[in-house]
């Protein structure tokens, strides 16, 4: 992922091994919805600028186009326009002069309007059949894009692609589809490659090259002391997917249910009998977020064996405790505001589904409470505070003291958000996304 960090060594090592095209993602929703709908980046400046330096500087000396798929995490034009920012700005410094095409995703509401009237908008499980108000709720939305659109980039002259929003194949499909390979060997290699050393030995080991023919790939990894091997690729088809064997893109359905994977040595894998099955209708996944409030956090450690021995219950005293308080304090009832316990070091990840049992040694306990406006929930925290510091369980002989993580205790979190989209659009395979070339220097 881009901003994310690798080795120059690993890149210079693709190069030399005969690499057509550097694809990379530069974005994720799997940090939430707070990117997408602040249209804001997770990842920083300098270390975009690091990334983007070493790739440009390869494509250029290779002569071989670059794409960055989802620019500025969640692919808003805005975030296109920050990486785009960037490279000009690299370009200028390393006297580079690469055509830069920028495709931008951002949706209009409005027009998501006239599609849904339409019929043309479909909800994808588990979210049923919405309003035409949801889309007007949004800070941000915006379309998955496939292959389609930077294809049309690349033919336009463009060395350098930034695109917003992008399905993580298309970004790494693009270029062999252009190039006349089969779509089979070509979308299933480019699933395998979209996280990189995802699909070795050695995760963290950065890139992987992918060499694609008439009848299926190759894939290797870029650094020496890392290996595929064919549990470690077929492995990576269980990788953000509902399903191993067939995945959806926007053109059509990857099908590996016939793919044979085998060892060419201790670091390769060969691949064949790989399907793309076209989709009658082309369909483009929308993204949306709006805000549903804001938060503030605290957040204090039990090491009390008296309070440990009994930490559910006292955390139902504390829920009762904290709600007596607050309609005591502040007036508030139920529905004015909201809060969440998370007793971390106990059931705190998997709730009920936790399969250990018996008194933790530890415990940190997170309180976050939502409300309409920041005041409201940073004086329910507040509120809250005395409790979080020294709660005892019902009957306790002494006051216990907790420990919290930071002075002061309250932490406001600001506006949070939700995604509210999960549906597709019927439409054609570049309608929805603008491309405007440019921002290159000689």
């Amino acid at each position: 992922m881009l901003g994310a960090g690798f080795t120059e060594a690993t890149v210079d090592r693709g190069i030399a091994l005969g690499a057509d095209v550097i694809s990379v993602d530069a974005g994720s929703t799997d940090s939430g919805p707070y990117y997408l709908g602040t249209a804001t980046a997770k990842t920083t400046e300098a270390a975009v600028r690091r990334d983007l330096r070493i790739l440009l500087r390869a494509a250029a000396g290779a002569d071989i186009p670059l794409i960055v798929g989802s620019c500025g995490t969640s692919g808003t034009d805005a975030g296109v326009d920050w990486i785009a920012g960037i490279v000009r700005s690299v370009q200028a410094e390393e006297g580079l002069s690469l055509p830069v095409a920028r495709i931008y995703s951002s949706q209009n509401a409005a027009e998501l309007k006239e599609a849904l009237h339409a019929g043309r908008v479909h909800p994808l499980p588990p979210l049923g059949e919405i309003g035409a108000e949801v889309f007007e709720s949004c800070t941000n939305i915006v379309g998955m894009m496939g292959h389609e659109p930077i294809v049309s980039a690349l033919e336009a002259g463009a060395r350098v692609v930034l695109c917003g929003r992008a399905t993580d194949t298309a970004v790494a499909a693009a270029y062999p589809l252009l190039r006349g390979l089969p779509p089979g060997p070509v979308w299933h290699a480019a699933k395998i490659v979209e996280c990189g050393g995802q699909c070795t030995t050695n995760p963290a080991a950065g890139g992987v090259l992918a060499t694609i023919d008439a009848t299926g790939f190759t894939i290797e990894p870029l650094d020496p002391a890392a290996a595929c091997t064919p549990i470690s690729v077929a492995a990576h088809m269980l990788y953000e997917t509902v399903d191993p064997y067939l995945m959806r893109e926007p053109s059509g359905t990857i099908d590996v249910r016939d793919a044979t994977y085998t060892a060419l040595d201790d670091r390769r894998v060969r691949v064949e009998g790989s399907r793309f099955l076209l989709a009658e209708q082309h369909t483009v996944k929308l993204e949306g977020a709006r805000v549903t409030g804001y938060e503030t956090m605290s957040f204090s450690a039990i090491r009390d064996p008296g309070i440990l021995a009994e930490i559910d219950s006292w955390a139902e005293f504390l829920r009762e405790m904290i709600v007596a308080r607050v309609s005591q304090t502040l007036g508030l009832e139920a529905g004015e505001y909201a809060f969440d316990i998370r007793l971390y070091g106990h059931r705190g990840v998997l709730g009920d589904l936790e399969p250990e049992s018996g008194p933790p040694r530890e415990v940190g306990v997170m309180l976050l409470v939502s409300a309409p406006d920041q005041a409201t929930a940073t004086a329910v925290a507040k509120v809250a505070n005395p409790l979080m510091l020294h709660l005892p369980t019902r009957g306790m002989a002494y006051l216990p003291s907790f420990a919290f993580a930071s002075s002061p205790a309250e932490v406001e979190r600001g506006a949070a958000y939700e995604f509210v989209l999960n549906h597709v659009v019927d439409t054609a395979p570049t309608a929805m996304f603008r491309i405007e070339h440019g921002d290159h220097h000689a």
